[in-house]
């Protein structure tokens, strides 16, 4: 009984201490991940001379929204505001349009062309046209300088097919069956049946597509000359790149001493960043299932 009580004790005693350090690294990645924000955010709060001295690390020196008014008074940026919200919110949904019509054939085993198709767009994830032609493709269509050329020119991507289409596979046969038995076709199949249970990877990818489109940037830049179109992202990286240079925030810093281009920068990575985040958490339960999807098969 005592050589059993003490292995007992030692496998506790390891279990513990294999715990300690999955949660100490846990804790460690947290940190180093979430304080970079955290620390911008500390720092676009903080009195100036603070920031100047380097004398803010954990807590705000102070406490200063000079930054913030600076940037919110930009001309400009309610407008590149509205656009983003316009691209990615029209441009998601449009993109889960496309990908649930394209990974719904897909997923039909019936369909003869299935293979030679799933092999047609899996070779666009390794070869692209490049930058250049793509943007030969686009003036040629006529998308430049327009709303619905930068909502289509990311609208789909094989990689989010692929996933879309592996959850319509996990779906269970019978429901389709009876659904053609009693006349249903394709389309109302799919939009009636398959994405009403589809719920959780429409969660998942609509959040990756949101996320990227809401950061979005490099494209716009090169698409989009016209100001009223540009994005809220195309106007941070004027801000961080020539915070300094601008005439406007040149002014700014001008009038208001309690103003830092660092500050600037700052206040408008944050204006930019909380949006997006605020929807993860009602998102949450559905993407943890959705990012679950073929990693359990039945």
């Amino acid at each position: 009984m005592t050589t059993l009580a003490y292995k007992r004790d030692k496998r506790d005693w390891s279990d513990i201490f294999f715990l300690c350090l999955v949660y100490g690294f846990i804790l460690f990645v947290c940190f180093v991940t979430i304080y970079p924000f955290y620390y911008i955010i500390v720092v676009s709060l903080s009195e100036t001379g603070a920031v100047m001295k380097n004398e803010v690390f954990l807590w705000p020196a102070g406490f200063n929204l000079a930054a913030y008014t600076t940037v919110l008074s930009y001309e400009g940026i309610a407008m590149a505001y509205l656009n983003t919200i316009i691209y990615t919110v029209v441009g998601t949904i449009i993109s889960l349009l496309f990908t649930a019509l394209a990974a719904y054939p897909l997923s039909c085993k019936e369909w003869k062309l299935r293979g030679p198709a799933t092999i047609f767009l899996a070779i666009t994830l390794w070869f692209s046209g490049g930058l250049i032609p793509f943007y030969l493709v686009i003036r040629n269509m006529g998308l430049l300088d327009s709303r619905i050329g930068i909502l289509l020119y990311g609208a789909i991507s094989t990689f989010y097919i692929i996933i879309m289409r592996t959850y319509f596979s996990s779906l269970p046969a019978e429901l389709k069956e009876s659904a053609k038995m009693d006349g249903a076709s394709e389309m109302r199949i799919l939009f009636q049946i398959v994405v009403p249970l589809s719920k959780p990877v429409f969660a998942a990818l609509g959040l990756y597509y949101a996320i990227g489109k809401w950061n979005s940037f490099f494209w716009e830049s090169i698409f989009l000359s016209d100001e009223r179109l540009m994005p809220m992202q195309v106007l941070l990286m004027r801000i961080i790149r020539n915070s300094a240079f601008d005439k406007e925030l040149k002014q700014a810093l001008l009038l208001d001493s309690s103003v830092l281009p660092l500050t600037i920068q700052y206040a408008a990575i944050i204006i930019t960043s909380l949006p997006i985040i605020f929807i993860y958490p009602y998102l949450q339960k559905h993407f943890v299932k959705g990012v679950m999807i073929g990693a359990i098969k039945s």
